[in-house]
């Protein structure tokens, strides 16, 4: 496994939260391909550099297209760090052979185990929640609390949600898979198909306001979309209301945005150092406060907004298997006709 070894010029970034990070010589730079879109993570990027003097590079583009990059530039890749979302995407990296073994004493004391992939190919730092949505002027307590009531028939006509080429969708069936089996997941799937309001189209924030539109009863969709439109639209969302499915059970399903270091990337020490920094309170927060994505790491505080979606469960099955279970969701949801 890949560890992260000292320069004679080593310095010590401390944590908010009392913690010491060492992190590689003051020098030097490590190249970072970012599937990441959010323009208030410069300020994460920014505070890396300044706290350690290690000059970041950045490429970003969508998740596929940095992977096949990273491939097709093989040994002489500039890449050290890949970052995306979803723990399917990072599983495709993954397959794809671009990450290298990290074994980090601060991963592993910072992250919890299921947010770090079994051989440290990739860790998880931000948890991204998918929740259930439902028409507050119809129902005065949520008409569904889990996400295998979504197949109930009472729902015929009033389920809204994305296509199963939705990769956030293809991790909720996999995580079915992994708790039911194939067969009774397949088998959900099919129910739930059979609730569509209308055929899948357009991305979360369009199931969110299908539900405030009248147009389905409920709706599934990651958490943050919903704090967007109450943030943004509080209007928009006036009459929507949510529920943390499988809370007082299994827990909810929570994604994660995470990274990993590239095997054959020029910087791995400063790679590692990266990936330390990303568990630091101080890049915890900015997660936290740029995108309203719950934290990896306990006992940073979640956003005034997401925390006013209240406190819930979280699924503590490691994200890796919702990768594993990946090709077998697709060939389920094509199978149902999940378009």
């Amino acid at each position: 496994m890949l560890r992260a070894s000292l320069g004679v010029a080593a310095i010590g970034a401390v944590l908010a939260g009392g913690a010491e990070v060492q992190t590689a010589s003051a020098e030097g730079e490590v190249n970072i391909y970012s599937a990441r879109h959010y323009q208030t993570d410069e300020q994460l990027y920014n505070d890396f550099e300044e706290e350690t003097g290690i000059t970041i590079n950045r490429i970003e583009a969508e998740s596929d297209v940095l992977i096949q990059r990273i491939q097709n530039e093989g040994v002489n890749t500039p890449a050290d760090v890949l970052i995306t979302v979803d723990a399917g995407r990072l599983w495709r990296a993954e397959e794809a052979g671009i990450f290298a073994s990290v074994d980090s004493d601060v991963l592993n004391e910072r992250l919890p185990e299921r947010m770090r992939h079994p051989d440290g190919r990739w860790f998880g730092f931000s948890q991204r929640v998918r929740v259930i949505y439902y028409d507050a002027s119809r129902w005065d307590t949520p008409p569904v609390t889990t996400y295998e009531g979504l197949a109930d028939p009472a729902l015929e006509g009033e389920v809204c949600i994305r296509s199963s080429s939705n990769v956030y969708n293809q991790s909720l069936l996999a995580s079915l898979i992994e708790h039911h089996g194939e067969e009774e997941a397949e088998a959900w799937a099919a129910d739930v198909v059979s609730n569509f309001a209308r055929a899948p189209q357009g991305g979360d924030t369009d199931q969110i306001r299908g539900v405030a539109a009248g147009e389905c009863g409920v709706a599934v969709a990651n958490h943050y979309y919903y704090l967007r439109l109450l943030e943004d639209e509080p209007e928009t969302v006036e009459n929507v209301a949510l529920v943390f499915p499988n809370d007082e059970d299994r827990g909810v399903h929570a994604n994660v945005g995470g990274a990993g270091v590239i095997e054959n990337g020029p910087n791995r020490d400063n790679a590692v150092a990266f990936l330390e920094y990303l568990s630091s309170d101080t890049a915890q927060r900015h997660f936290a406060d740029g995108n309203n994505e719950f934290p990896a790491v306990k006992g940073v505080e979640a956003s005034e907004l997401a925390t006013s979606l209240g406190e819930f469960n979280t699924d503590p099955v490691n994200v890796a298997v919702y990768g594993k279970h990946q090709a077998p969701a697709q060939m389920i949801f094509d199978r149902v006709g999940w378009r």
